[in-house]
């Protein structure tokens, strides 16, 4: 494994006695043990945060996906040994912790909060929550002075699911903006998917080690009509990440769903069973005979043995595919020319389940009304932080607006930072704080 992924922007690091870790051993380490992963305890998942002690929230579904993306790497060992002991690392560091950190930037209230911080920042180079979660690791976290966490190059490489800025992605002229927030439409202001050009410089050090080619092809787009441009690529690493991350979601998160109440055995015999039946694999139609009833039995045991048998059934269809036998692309660096994959017909079976959850539970009146309330909550937070940030903004994060402002930089960003930053829990009680009569004490300062 070449030695310059293993690099970090700042190479003085503490020395400390007997410590024979890994660099993906750090890596996680500092994840783990971060402000930002500790908060995902309480930011909304599908279902609102604290709604249920059941439901999962961002944090616990950033563990399953680490526990998916470890089993992945498994099976892909198992399947490509000779090719895999050259592109891996010994253990499953690297990928648990680009899987435990995958979501860390997404704000309070699911995507409700997202379209929020976009809109405010709509002069202002946008907001995306895998913008975010770069911006996160490679800048905010105070592991280093400006450096973030200062994870090592191939970390960062893994979390970068769009190698494009939003500037460069953003297409769509924007809309005009509503007279009041209660009129914004939330599908008008749904970000492109990318990073921010606030942090260019770490992402060039990042794509650094790439050759001019490599960057231009890594880095290419696809122009969608009446859409914002998508990229092309990703990392290994950060594909197997995403693989992880929909299992994750299409099926642990439907199983939520389903325990709970919030969808009913005939939605799910006419929008999946259905699809499924029609899909040409044998395991899956011998499976899909009494799926139904077991992911709606009674007993909770029955349910996760369907469950599981869904979940390894996905990943051990997962490999390991030459992106450089499609003849218009040519990868020198392996990390880009490799990616895991579903083969199609298996693929189309992860995306009927995702359909599902989408349709079924996230587009659920009540979930839409909440992320509905928390966009609101997110844009008056902004909106008051930003008329008055001396005033009103905690001591520490009032520090980098005036740093910002002294040198010319986006002092929005620092104001989307701390409002992205918070918990759902936090943001309710600071709007209820700044808006609503009431006796109760100030909040702590985070």
């Amino acid at each position: 494994m070449n030695d310059i992924w293993q690099q970090r922007k700042v190479t003085s690091v503490a020395k400390r006695q007997h410590d024979h870790r890994s660099v993906f051993q750090r890596d996680r380490a500092r994840i783990l043990h971060s402000a930002a992963f500790r908060r995902l305890q309480s930011k909304t998942q599908v279902m609102g945060s604290g709604q249920s002690d059941f439901y999962r929230t961002r944090l616990t579904h950033s563990l399953e996906a680490a526990q998916i993306g470890s089993g992945i790497s498994a099976q892909l060992r198992n399947k490509h040994s000779q090719l895999c002991s050259v592109l891996f690392p010994n253990d499953d560091t690297l990928i648990e912790s680009i899987c435990l950190a995958h979501d860390i930037g997404h704000p309070p209230f699911g995507h409700g909060g997202e379209v929020a911080l976009n809109f405010m920042m709509r002069d202002h180079g946008g907001f995306e929550g895998n913008g975010q979660t770069f911006r996160i690791v490679s800048h905010l976290e105070p592991f280093s002075e400006f450096y973030g966490m200062n994870l090592s190059r191939r970390t960062l490489l893994g979390l970068i699911k769009y190698p494009q800025t939003l500037a460069n992605l953003t297409q769509l002229s924007l809309p005009v903006a509503p007279h009041s927030f209660r009129q914004l439409k939330a599908a008008d202001w749904h970000p492109a998917k990318g990073l921010y050009s606030d942090d260019t410089e770490m992402f060039n050090w990042v794509l650094s080690p790439l050759s001019k080619t490599d960057r231009e092809c890594f880095q290419s787009m696809k122009v969608l009509k009446n859409k914002h441009s998508k990229t092309l690529f990703k990392s290994l690493d950060c594909s197997i990440m995403e693989l992880a991350d929909d299992i994750a979601y299409g099926i642990h998160d439907l199983e939520d769903a389903i325990v709970t109440g919030i969808v009913n055995q005939q939605d799910f015999e006419k929008e999946v069973i259905s699809k499924l039946k029609v899909i040409d694999e044998p395991w899956l139609q011998a499976y899909c005979i009494d799926l139904s009833d077991k992911l709606f039995s009674e007993h909770h045991y029955i349910q996760k043995e369907a469950i599981g048998g869904l979940v390894n059934y996905l990943i051990t269809e997962i490999k390991l595919v030459d992106l450089n036998e499609d003849d218009h692309i040519n990868f020198a660096e392996p990390l880009l020319r490799f990616n895991a994959q579903l083969p199609i017909n298996i693929a189309q079976v992860l995306q009927v389940f995702k359909d599902f959850v989408f349709s079924f539970v996230i587009k659920q009146t009540a979930i839409q009304q909440n992320e509905y309330r928390g966009q609101q909550i997110v844009m008056e937070l902004f909106e008051a932080l930003a008329s008055d940030p001396v005033r009103l903004l905690p001591k520490h994060t009032v520090q980098r607006w005036l740093y910002a402002n002294k040198n010319n930089l986006n002092e929005y960003r620092v104001i989307a930072d701390y409002v992205s930053g918070m918990t759902d829990d936090y943001a309710t009680k600071l709007y209820k704080m700044l808006f609503m009569p009431s006796n109760s004490a100030p909040l702590n300062e985070r």
